[in-house]
């Protein structure tokens, strides 16, 4: 098992951190200018003019124009860079609200459940960390629930309009400038597409790149994020995607008994986030710098721990295996191993080697040492799967509760909305006015397959006031709770 080693002095790991991640300006500058002095003392005066003055014009310009050129040359040859615009969450309309009691009532007079099934039921919904202000579509408020194609069809025309109105009216942008669109939906797949929806719904332009990605789970908004950026790249500078993330909460209402399919009902709600994408730099507010996606669905223990199935008795629903917090647990491991030599500094990296190599040396089992990822990142969005979730990354990375806050709270205040819950999580840190020019942010999503995708971002533009119209504009000043007062 991987454990972080005994603390040390804050003072002493910062003179570390400074020493080994300025070596080489450390080190460099003062032979740099030992050996110029030195030169120039051994010359004399005389010598040094009548060399400068030696010096043809050919020289002087390959020393100016040769590493001009190699410059340019670099940075017409690399990616361009795809930047954050805006972005905005749907908070749905008050008659989709539902407490944690209502729900429990529900469940007593579920005509699907036995003794057992209800007893389970209540629990988790108790246990869940979901508060009294989440948002299921008014189809599952009926008992039994009254789920249909074209109730499933009202609940993502209301969440998807919503965010993508709110962020036209932020960013000021019409409809027509929108170059490319990329829509993720996991359980629904309607013909035509969502992004198709959102076409017709703006009416964009007739030569737009759609795509609609399904069937990824909660981590496809990072997906979606690659796909737009891509497409960013190889479009004409200055081009803009539009990303839309959400989830059919609908479409997962199980009729059954099975325990292992009961307890998606209990976390998943409604939710809907419109990102606005460019490579433009101006009025931009993020510029995107990694994104690194990790697949386990080789190994079948990941393949089959959360999947859509069918239970014994025919009855459809998405079913989590009791593996699933090990497997996503395994899944990060491998995500945070690609990633951290992109993200971390040199002292990180050092320290983490030098544990390594001791354990192979040595032959013992020294501990390896857990590489603090606050010293690469300001800030941490981890997906809101579920209370079991967040305490395991938050253990396996040796987060503090403030560092999680953002998760946790959005899951008791918005519930599980699936892809979209890290730009809740983004909304809530810019609500608290606790990001800054120079900030890194970390996305990290979990789904099916099972995969475990990170984003991360560098903010480059101080938010302004971001609570206006905000999703956690009317509830912001209750958070964060107390621990005790999450479920």
């Amino acid at each position: 098992m991987v454990i972080s080693p005994p603390r040390v002095s804050k003072h002493l790991k910062r003179s570390f951190q400074l020493v080994v991640n300025n070596f080489l300006f450390i080190m460099a500058a003062p032979l740099t200018v030992i050996v110029i002095v030195r030169e120039a003392a051994l010359l004399g005066p005389e010598e040094i003019l009548s060399r400068l003055d030696g010096l043809r014009q050919f020289h002087v310009f390959l020393a100016v124009f040769l590493p001009f050129a190699l410059a340019t040359f670099y940075l017409m040859s690399r990616p361009r860079s795809v930047y954050l615009v805006d972005y905005s969450c749907c908070r749905p309309k008050s008659n989709c609200r539902v407490s944690i009691g209502s729900l429990v009532e529900n469940v007593r007079f579920s005509p699907y459940l036995d003794d057992g099934g209800v007893h389970f039921m209540t629990r988790m919904l108790k246990r869940s960390g979901l508060g009294d202000q989440t948002y299921l579509h008014p189809s599952l408020h009926y008992i039994p629930p009254r789920c249909c194609l074209s109730g499933s069809r009202d609940e993502a025309e209301q969440v998807i309009f919503a965010a993508v109105d709110d962020l036209f009216a932020k960013t000021g942008i019409c409809p027509g400038a929108i170059d490319i669109i990329v829509t993720n939906c996991s359980v629904f797949c309607p013909t035509p597409s969502l992004a198709d929806m959102v076409v017709n719904k703006y009416k964009l332009r007739a030569d737009i790149r759609s795509v609609h990605i399904s069937g990824m789970g909660c981590s496809a908004g990072v997906i979606s994020l690659e796909v737009a950026r891509n497409l960013l790249q190889a479009a004409p500078r200055g081009a803009r995607a539009l990303m839309v993330s959400t989830e059919t909460t609908s479409l997962l209402n199980y009729t059954g008994k099975n325990r292992a399919m009961l307890l998606p009902a209990a976390l998943f709600r409604m939710g809907a986030a419109a990102v606005l994408l460019s490579t433009s730099r101006s009025v931009s507010r993020f510029r995107l710098t990694h994104i690194v996606r990790t697949l386990t669905a080789a190994q079948d223990r990941a393949y089959l721990c959360l999947s859509m199935k069918e239970d014994d008795e025919g009855e459809t629903g998405a079913y989590l295996s009791k593996d699933l917090v090990a497997v996503a647990g395994e899944a990060l491991t491998a995500n945070i191993t690609a990633i951290g030599p992109l993200v971390l500094p040199p002292s990180e990296k050092l320290l983490f080697a030098i544990s390594f190599i001791a354990r192979k040396v040595l032959r013992r089992k020294i501990k390896l040492y857990v590489p603090d990822f606050r010293t690469a990142f300001q800030h941490f969005c981890i997906h809101s799967g579920g209370r079991a979730v967040i305490d395991a990354v938050q253990t396996s990375l040796c987060l503090s509760g403030e560092d999680v806050e953002p998760s946790r709270m959005t899951l008791h205040r918005f519930g599980n909305t699936s892809s979209s819950s890290l730009w809740y999580e983004l909304a809530y840190m810019e609500a608290k006015r606790r990001t800054r020019k120079g900030d890194r942010v970390w996305m990290v999503g979990f789904g099916s397959g099972f995969k475990c995708n990170s984003a991360v971002w560098q903010c480059i533009r101080s938010p302004g006031n971001t609570t206006d119209g905000a999703p956690w504009a009317d509830s912001i000043h209750l958070y964060p709770l107390n621990i005790s007062e999450v479920g």
